[in-house]
């Protein structure tokens, strides 16, 4: 159990987390969210033990193994495979000992101990267990014995996460796991989470790991958390409410104050109701407003719309592309047209990157053909561009400089559609977070209304909320897009088509995303055909039912899966009666000495929750396949 009390930390004269009080349950997977610059990053230091509090405590067991990734990357001629062995400090301690002793033979004792505790923690599999990691993040045989210094920063924290999960600490902390991870990186990290046996407290953007790891969310706002019961779509309908309850509550004080004003405005100058009016004077005085929601600005994202062109807006036949006369991609045939919705997947590395950049135009065909119309604009979002912006400048000078001719009130304009209105239009961008220089990027690139949009990691720095604003404004959008993106919710919302780049081609994906992700996991082939349902014509209109359909089927999902979990608790509690009917011997402490009509009242009960609860699962899973989705 890890518990949290009264904590709080000031950093540069602003209270960040103020007397944030919360009690984590024992093996509890924890997704911890709230806005960008709300304070996650750290409350997660101060659990970790690297960050003091200005007051407050953190308190958990004191025999709990806690495993934090520290900012740096892993360095220097070791291998990843090296480097995740060594995390398990017990073990390699013991197996250094063990090959000291073995030599001399001077402590039988000590041997045989040391023997039975790495019989104990798992250690002879050790080595299978650290590639198996290495694997599932992308390190293939070779590349798990090349060294450290030959990889990238981003790989070598991907090195250092596989290390920290190969440690299996009781408290498990991972502050935005998947930032340096591609698609089917992620997808393996969620599986491994999903079998996690100790408590996880992890931040996260991540809409589909925060639905399916996660059964509380801890949500940091103000400076205050709250603990939520479920997974992220629970916390959003919870949150709903409370936000309902609170606009209600609002408008309730409004009406009495008003009645409280007007009491006092009338009787006060009356020497006969005075003391009343100075009573409903107290009472005002003392009744502290309900604060009102915020409206955030960075939730605006707004895509210009380009004039129409015919189609195809790029058409690709038998072309190849890549570097210095060696082709990473060959045979590419690919069309798209003016309202098209891409989606890359394939690992990094395999050529996604390369494949945009032929889009875009940035790259030329080695062999084959690109056509596209002369009159084709392209925005291209890179984090090369968001890390490029002159922390200097303000959005306002980017703008102005980039739209040469246009007067201010269009520059503004453009920057409006980002949320960039006002006084946010002049800050300088060296203290802007992360989200809103990418925000920015985005407003740059689509000035002169685009008619292809390719987004490289669009959502990387963009929490929840600003990732789901940046999906409706996609689908809103009368241009055509291609996205790489490791947001599987992103990703399933906002594409029609998916191509697979790997072993250098790039070719249509038929399944689904949920057939790429089993294919990813070894739990199945993915489906050659897949197709997809006829839609109105209007790919727009198609393109949101087909997400209105899914929002509405996770719900579906979630009660298909509540249902069975409770059916399984259930049918193992009728068990544990029949169990104690037969024998009470054998039955659990609380079922051993109840008389034998109570046993039978919760059987009975037991039966009739377990008929519902099977009434329940087979309602969801006839409505999800009526709804085909």
């Amino acid at each position: 159990m890890l518990t949290m009390n009264a904590v709080t930390v000031r950093l540069g004269g602003r209270t960040i987390l103020d007397n944030a009080t919360a009690t984590l349950p024992p093996r509890g997977r924890i997704g911890l969210i709230g806005r960008n610059g709300a304070g996650k990053s750290t409350l997660m230091k101060v659990i970790a033990g690297t960050l003091d509090p200005d007051s407050g405590s953190v308190e958990m067991p004191k025999a709990a193994r806690l495993g934090y990734v520290a900012q740096e990357a892993p360095a220097g001629q070791g291998t990843p495979f090296e480097t995740v062995l060594a995390a398990d400090v017990e073990r390699a301690a013991l197996m250094a000992e063990e090959a000291i002793l073995s030599t001399t033979l001077a402590d039988a004792n000590r041997l045989a101990e040391i023997h039975d505790r790495l019989i104990t923690i798992d250690a002879y599999t050790a080595a299978a267990r650290a590639s198996r990691i290495l694997v599932g993040l992308g390190f293939d045989e070779a590349a798990q014995h090349r060294p450290l210094d030959s990889y990238s920063g981003g790989w070598r924290m991907r090195v250092a996460l596989a290390a920290l999960l190969f440690s299996q600490p009781d408290l498990l902390l991972l502050d935005e796991p998947s930032n340096h991870l591609d698609l089917e990186a992620t997808m393996w990290l969620e599986s491994f989470l999903k079998t996690y046996r100790a408590t996880i407290v992890v931040i996260s953007h991540e809409r589909d790991l925060l639905n399916n790891v996660v059964d509380y969310i801890l949500h940091l706002e103000g400076g205050k958390i709250t603990l939520y019961p479920g997974g992220y779509d629970d916390f959003e309908r919870q949150r709903a409410e409370r936000l309902a309850q609170l606009a209600s509550a609002r408008e309730a004080q409004a009406t009495q104050r008003a009645k409280l004003q007007d009491y006092i405005a009338r009787n006060s100058a009356r020497a006969s109701t005075a003391k009343q009016a100075q009573s409903r004077q107290k009472a005002l005085a003392r009744m502290q407003p309900i604060a009102e929601a915020v409206t955030d600005p960075s939730l605006v994202f707004n895509f210009p719309s380009p004039p129409p062109l015919k189609p195809p807006l790029v058409m690709i036949e038998y072309a190849s592309v890549g570097y210095n006369d060696k082709p990473v991609l060959e045979h590419i045939d690919l069309r798209l047209d003016p309202d098209d919705r891409l989606a890359l997947l394939g690992r990094n590395g395999n050529g996604k990157t390369t494949l945009a950049r032929l889009l875009s135009g940035q790259l030329k065909a080695m062999a084959g053909s690109v056509a596209a119309p002369g009159k084709l604009r392209v925005g291209y979002f890179t984090q090369y561009q968001v890390e490029e912006l002159d922390a200097g400048d303000t959005p306002l000078e980017h703008m102005s400089r980039l739209m040469r001719g246009a007067n201010p009130s269009q520059v503004r304009a453009q920057l409006g559609r980002f949320g960039f209105s006002g006084a946010m239009a002049e800050q300088k961008v060296g203290k802007m977070s992360g989200g809103e220089k990418a925000r920015l990027a985005l407003a740059l690139i689509t000035r002169d209304a685009p008619h292809l949009l390719i987004l490289d990691e669009p959502t990387n720095h963009l929490d929840v909320d600003t990732r789901e604003a940046l999906v409706q404004a996609l689908n809103d959008y009368d241009g055509a897009v291609v996205v790489v993106s490791h947001d599987r919710h992103m990703i399933e919302a906002s594409a029609d088509r998916l191509v697979l780049v790997d072993a250098g081609r790039a070719l249509e994906f038929a399944g689904s995303l949920d057939d790429y992700t089993d294919a990813i996991l070894g739990k199945g082939p993915a489906s050659p055909e897949g197709g997809k349902a006829k839609g109105s014509g209007n790919k727009k209109d198609d393109r949101k039912a087909a997400a209105a359909a899914r929002e509405a089927s996770a719900g579906l999902r979630k009660t298909i899966k509540d249902a069975e979990a409770e059916t399984a608790r259930l049918t193992a509690r009728i068990a544990e009666i029949d169990a104690a009917l037969s024998d009470p011997k054998t039955a659990n402490a609380s079922d051993r000495h109840r008389p034998a009509k109570d046993l039978m009242r919760l059987r009975g009960e037991a039966e009739k929750a377990l008929a519902a609860s099977e009434a329940a699962w087979l309602a969801a899973s006839e409505a999800l396949e009526m709804a085909g989705v």
